[in-house]
C-alpha cells in the first residue's frame, strides 16, 4: 500500500499502473465509511496476491489531486476509489460497498492468475527468441496458450512461430480455436485474418508450386493473375513478404477487383503480419481538469519504414 502525494503521483500511480492495475482509495480521517472500506481493501490486496496494487490518498492532505479526480468523474463524496490501468484512470466506485461487489469490480479489470502466467511465458518466449533459441521460445508459447487460452497475443505468436518453423499441421491446430475470429463477417479480427491468409498460402505451397514455371507463365502473359497469385503465395509461405507483395501489387495495379480482391486482401494480410503490435494498450484518458495530469503518456506502435513504404505503394495503386 502506497500513500500518494503530488510528489509521487507520476511514479507511484501512473507509471506503476503500467506494470499492474493500481486502485487509488481517496479517503479522509473524519470519514466513517472510509474507516470501514480501508481495511477491506488492504485484505483484498493480499488476497489477490500481487495482481493489483493499493494506493491511498488523504483528501485533506492532497486536496488538489482529490478535487481534480472528483471533477473528472463527477463525484462529490468519499470514499471514492479510482482504478488506474496502463497509466490511465479507467473505472471507479463510490462508498463502502460490500466485499462481493469490490471483487466483482476488480475482476472486470484485474488479470487472472492464468493471464499473468501467460504474460510471463510470453516474456520468456521473447527473450529466448532474441537469444536465437527458437525451439525454447516455441515451448514457452505453447505454455502461454495452455495457461490462458483466451490470450490472443500468445496464440498469434504461437501460430506465427509454428509457421516460421514450417510446422503447418501444428499451426492449423493452434489456429483452429480462433478461426471463427478470422471468418466473422461482422467483426473479423485483423491479425487472425492475416494468419488465415498465411495458413492458406502455406497450404497452397505444400501442395506443390514450381516457381520457374509460374515465372515463365507470367513472362508470357503479364495478366496471368492465377500464376502470379500462386507465385505470391509461395513467396508468402516462404516468408519473403516483400517479394510476395511486389507480385500482388502487379495484380492490384492491373485489376483491383480480380478474384474478389484476393490480391489486395493478401497484401493487407502481409502488412498486418509485418506490423509490430503497439505496447500494452492504453485506455481512453479521463477528462483533464488542469493542474495534475491524470493520465500517463499514450503508447503507439513503433514505426517501420519498410511497412510504411509498402503501405504507400498500396495506397498509390488503389487511389
Amino acid at each position: 500500500m502506497t500513500d500518494i502525494t503530488l510528489q509521487n503521483f507520476e511514479a507511484d500511480l501512473l507509471q506503476a499502473s503500467m506494470q499492474q492495475p493500481v486502485l487509488l482509495d481517496i479517503w479522509a480521517p473524519w470519514c466513517g465509511p472510509c474507516k470501514a472500506l480501508g481495511p477491506l481493501l488492504e485484505k483484498l490486496e493480499v488476497a489477490y496476491a500481487g495482481r493489483w496494487k493499493l494506493a491511498k490518498l488523504n483528501s485533506d492532505d492532497q486536496p488538489e489531486i482529490a478535487s481534480q479526480l472528483s471533477q473528472a468523474f463527477g463525484v462529490r463524496s468519499i470514499p471514492f476509489c479510482v482504478l488506474f490501468v496502463g497509466g490511465q484512470p479507467v473505472d471507479g466506485f463510490v462508498g463502502a460497498i460490500p466485499e462481493a461487489q469490490i471483487r466483482e469490480f476488480l475482476d472486470r479489470h484485474v488479470p487472472s492468475g492464468e493471464a499473468i502466467e501467460a504474460e510471463e511465458d510470453l516474456a520468456e518466449a521473447q527473450a529466448l527468441m532474441d537469444e536465437g533459441d527458437a525451439q525454447g521460445a516455441l515451448e514457452m508459447l505453447h505454455a502461454a496458450v495452455a495457461a490462458d487460452p483466451s490470450n490472443e497475443v500468445a496464440r498469434f505468436d504461437l501460430v506465427r512461430a509454428l509457421l516460421e518453423a514450417d510446422l503447418l499441421e501444428d499451426a492449423k491446430a493452434a489456429f483452429a480455436p480462433v478461426a471463427h475470429r478470422a471468418a466473422d463477417k461482422i467483426t473479423p479480427h485483423a491479425r487472425f485474418v492475416a494468419l488465415a491468409a498465411w495458413l492458406a498460402a502455406a497450404e497452397r505451397a505444400a501442395q506443390g508450386l514450381d516457381p520457374a514455371a509460374l515465372q515463365a507463365a507470367i513472362a508470357a502473359n503479364k495478366r496471368d493473375f492465377d500464376a502470379r497469385f500462386a507465385l505470391a503465395q509461395g513467396l508468402f509461405a516462404g516468408r519473403d513478404f516483400t517479394g510476395a507483395m511486389d507480385e500482388l501489387l502487379e495484380i492490384i495495379m492491373r485489376d483491383k477487383a480480380w478474384n474478389d480482391e484476393a490480391a489486395r486482401k493478401t497484401y493487407v494480410a502481409i502488412l498486418e503480419i509485418m506490423t509490430k503490435p503497439a505496447p500494452a494498450a492504453a485506455h481512453a484518458a479521463a477528462p483533464q481538469a488542469g493542474g495534475v495530469q491524470l493520465s500517463g503518456p499514450s503508447t503507439v506502435a513503433p514505426a517501420d519504414p519498410l511497412v510504411d513504404q509498402y503501405r504507400r505503394k498500396l495506397s498509390m495503386a488503389l487511389f
